[in-house]
């Protein structure tokens, strides 16, 4: 490898993982994802010092220019951070859905208890108050699924 090549490597190694470390201390990152962040930093570091293992994963998969091998890598981690992001950003969309449906039932029900004589209870529940609570609970069981 070149030698601008490996030392433009190790200076962009030693950037992401100081700016990591830097982002988990002003507790704007996630230890967890820090970890992540700095392993990769790590491989990237260790691979653009030792020019052999860099040069050896290359010939292994079939990349004739090795510094291409680092940036293949990087790449290929890349693509599978976002695809963990997607997922995250998909389950917590999910999540927001619920919660907005779930206060949009207890609105309704403040309402309702607001303007009712009755203590809140929904119509046709005055005999049966544990009747009222079974469907509330019915219904934000459906809001599960």
């Amino acid at each position: 490898m070149h030698t601008r090549v490996q030392i433009v490597s190790i200076v962009f190694a030693v950037i992401v993982f100081v700016t990591v470390f830097e982002l988990v201390r002003q507790r704007r990152l996630r230890e967890r994802y820090a970890l992540v962040w700095m392993a990769a930093a790590l491989v990237l570091l260790v691979l653009a010092i030792w020019s052999g293992l860099l040069t050896a994963v290359s010939k292994a998969v079939g990349i004739y220019y090795p510094p291409n091998a680092l940036f293949v890598i990087a790449f290929g981690f890349l693509l599978l951070l976002l695809l963990h992001f997607s997922a995250a950003v998909s389950r917590l969309s999910d999540q927001t859905t619920v919660l907005a449906q779930r206060v949009a039932l207890l609105e309704e029900r403040q309402r309702l208890a607001e303007q009712s004589p009755n203590g809140g209870l929904l119509p046709g529940d005055e005999r049966e108050p544990a009747a009222a609570a079974t469907r509330s609970a019915a219904i934000e069981g459906g809001l599960e699924s």
